[in-house]
């Protein structure tokens, strides 16, 4: 099934950007990065119900060798090459899918394993820090413009409406219409639950 999902289906021609409209391409940045989450949406628009854009690449911007791992020069990468890179291609993704009307059964989520420390270390950079840091939802039934919790004066802790990692998945599952109290079971029949989180409100 894999071979044939990804050699004769829709799936396949999904890889080939050349077909797309160059002002679109061009719409979403000449790097992995944009060019990335343009093979998302065309994955998507091929019946793929799942993808996964991986934007941590060493060569995220074209050959820059940025990751989002800034333990030296955080300020200087993040502000020239990691959020611009990233600024477009995510601006692309939501307008494309809005223009193309499927931001509203499409939900776009980023996210990341933990935030960077408050504290700069001597090396111009910040470290890993896991008590605090940011997602993003758009689409898939989301309320836009909208700001969920808040981090202390430091950005050290948090302060309103903390949330866990499973809270974001509870959500995410709300989204694609799946239980979040789903359970499944392993060769014993035990139940393994799927999240142990709440759904946020953002719906």
């Amino acid at each position: 099934m894999a071979s044939d999902m990804l050699l004769s289906s829709p799936v396949k021609h999904a890889y080939d950007l050349e077909k797309e409209d160059p002002r679109i391409r061009a719409m979403y940045g000449d790097h992995i990065g944009g060019q990335s989450l343009l093979l998302a949406r065309r994955l998507t628009e091929a019946g793929v119900p799942i993808v996964q854009v991986n934007a941590g690449a060493g060569d995220l911007s074209g050959g820059a060798g940025d990751n989002w791992d800034t333990h030296r020069d955080h300020f200087p990468k993040m502000k020239n090459r990691l959020l611009p890179v990233f600024d477009r291609a995510m601006s692309a993704l939501l307008t494309d899918l809005e223009q193309r009307g499927s931001l509203d059964e499409t939900l776009v989520a980023v996210m990341t394993d933990f935030g960077r420390t408050p504290k700069i270390n001597n090396k111009g950079g910040r470290d890993h820090h896991p008590a605090v840091y940011s997602q993003i939802m758009a689409g898939g039934g989301i309320r836009g413009g909208q700001v969920y919790g808040s981090s202390d004066r430091n950005g050290a802790q948090p302060a309103s409406d903390p949330c866990t990692p499973s809270d974001f998945h509870a959500t995410v599952f709300k989204a694609m219409g799946i239980n979040h109290r789903s359970e499944l079971h392993d060769q014993l029949g035990r139940p393994i639950p799927i999240s142990n989180g709440q759904p946020l409100p953002l719906f």
